[in-house]
């Protein structure tokens, strides 16, 4: 990761007007068809929550705004993504677990069991401080249309918020929020990313 010059990229403009904005965040929802990825988890025997966070992690890493974050007044640029998921811990309570991402979905999912075990353990937050990081939160047990996070001020991230799928005669869907600093990407960037995302689903 390092500093970059905002005004060297394609991101010159956004960093002038959002920067400094209020609420320079954006929301996009989508519904995606993860009848192939429930598949996959039950005959596999791979963990939902894992596939959806491997599928995130791919679909991004094929968009070069991705790499980019504002952190502070500055604008850093990351050589990779890791993508951060919510773990219920032995108290109850939840923490924070940040998961390399790479290709390689077996070793993803390695580090996605090792992990989010070592964080229930101990409760102790898991953090990346060197890629750029995708947040997801699944509420899982309830079905909602879609959420719009919190912006801190502090964590400019993307954020990707899920509930309970969704069943039909023949498809699952599955209702996602996707919400990003319009500094990082603009408006076509996260959707190009969604339709990845269901690319990514459809043939993983």
């Amino acid at each position: 990761m390092q500093e970059i010059d905002p005004s060297e990229t394609t991101r010159a403009y956004a960093f002038d007007m959002w920067m400094k904005a209020p609420m320079p965040m954006v929301t996009i929802f989508k519904t995606l068809n993860v009848t192939h990825l429930i598949y996959i988890s039950r005959r596999k025997s791979l963990k939902f929550n894992m596939l959806m966070c491997w599928c995130i992690g791919k679909a991004a890493s094929q968009i070069k705004e991705f790499y980019l974050l504002p952190v502070g007044e500055k604008l850093i640029q990351y050589d990779s993504i890791a993508v951060n998921t919510i773990v219920t811990n032995r108290q109850g309570e939840v923490s924070s677990c940040d998961i390399p991402f790479t290709d390689d979905l077996m070793k993803f999912n390695e580090d996605y069991l090792r992990l989010t075990k070592q964080v229930a353990e101990t409760c102790t937050n898991h953090d990346i401080h060197d890629r750029m990081v995708i947040g997801t939160s699944a509420l899982a047990h309830y079905e909602i249309d879609g959420a719009i996070g919190m912006y801190s001020g502090m964590f400019n991230n993307p954020f990707m918020i899920w509930g309970r799928y969704r069943k039909s005669w023949f498809k699952v869907s599955l209702s996602v929020s996707f919400q990003f600093h319009h500094t990082q990407m603009d408006g076509a960037h996260a959707a190009r990313f969604l339709c990845l995302l269901q690319k990514e689903i459809s043939r993983i």
